[in-house]
């Protein structure tokens, strides 16, 4: 598996694509979707699918994929490499989100959390299929949020494509199992051969296993976290784990434009707009001569009249 763009620049986000078996062009095909890493603060979020015909769901079980966390690691590397040696009749496609991707969308000032993250990157990925002529018959999901409603959600994305959302789908229909492996085999493999742009030196890779609650993990944040610069991007900003860190033991930063936006506010509120200004200034002329007029006027030597 070729790690693409992350092997240069951790920051973007990147495919990851198998060939397309003819037989998914011309059968049924059943779709599995899994992730690995959504609950990490270190490192890239993985979606993963897996799709092959219908009629070969019984080979695809003969593999002996499993849910990916109930398996080590050189047990999922042999079964990523099984489900390669089939590409005659399995195909896959992984989408690799970075932290930074993760963060900068959580943080944005539209409210974007990692449940629509989650769904957007399934769906694009189920789309990615169809757009390459897999002929989609179901589709199953690990559910991300209320079962039903994704569900929904997806059965009226994709009319047509039975979708069946369920928790623990990874252990229950074996293509999902497929999806979760190959998700999980690219994650480590990120994580492993990060590659930090930053000036570090040499990297401590005792991290963990990069949960907020792992105290390897948290004495890995203390110790790579920058006064000033924060964290490299190979942490996710926006956790609260890391937020709170940086609150506790980083420089306070003081924005001169929130200051700024807070004075224009509250000038804003006391100022009368142009559109009252001329509403009040409809009234008698007694009313218009007594009340004093806004320099913008004055300096123009214009008046109110009531009447041309």
């Amino acid at each position: 598996m070729d790690l693409g763009p992350f092997e240069s620049d951790n920051s973007v986000s990147c495919r990851l694509v198998s060939e397309i078996p003819e037989a998914c062009r011309t059968e049924d095909c059943c779709l599995g979707v899994d992730e690995a890493g959504r609950g990490p603060v270190l490192g890239p979020m993985v979606y993963g699918i897996c799709f092959c015909p219908v009629s070969k769901k019984e080979a695809l079980k003969d593999l002996k994929v499993a849910d990916s966390k109930t398996l080590t690691e050189t047990e999922r590397e042999n079964l990523f490499q099984k489900l390669d040696e089939a590409k005659s009749f399995v195909g896959w496609a992984l989408q690799v989100l970075s932290p930074n991707t993760i963060s900068t969308s959580m943080l944005q000032r539209t409210k974007y959390n990692l449940n629509a993250l989650s769904h957007d990157t399934a769906i694009d990925l189920i789309q990615y299929a169809l757009d390459n002529g897999v002929q989609l018959k179901e589709v199953f999901v690990d559910t991300v949020g209320p079962a039903e409603k994704y569900e929904q959600k997806l059965s009226q994305r994709f009319p047509g494509v039975e979708v069946t959302v369920r928790p623990k789908a990874d252990s229950l229909f074996p293509v999902v199992s497929a999806a979760s492996i190959c998700a999980k085999v690219a994650r480590d493999r990120v994580v492993k051969g990060w590659n930090f742009t930053e000036d570090l030196g040499e990297v401590d890779a005792n991290y963990g296993s990069g949960y907020p609650n792992d105290p390897k993990t948290k004495a890995w944040l203390l110790k790579y976290l920058d006064p000033v610069f924060g964290y490299p991007q190979f942490v996710r900003f926006s956790w609260s784990t890391a937020q709170t860190l940086m609150e506790s033991k980083a420089v306070a930063v003081h924005w001169d434009d929130d200051e700024e936006d807070g004075e224009k506010a509250a000038q804003r509120q006391k100022n009368k707009s142009m559109l009252s200004y001329f509403s009040a200034s409809a009234g008698s002329n007694e009313q218009n001569t007594a009340q004093e007029s806004h320099r913008f006027f004055t300096e123009r030597r214009l008046k109110s009249l009531d009447s041309l």
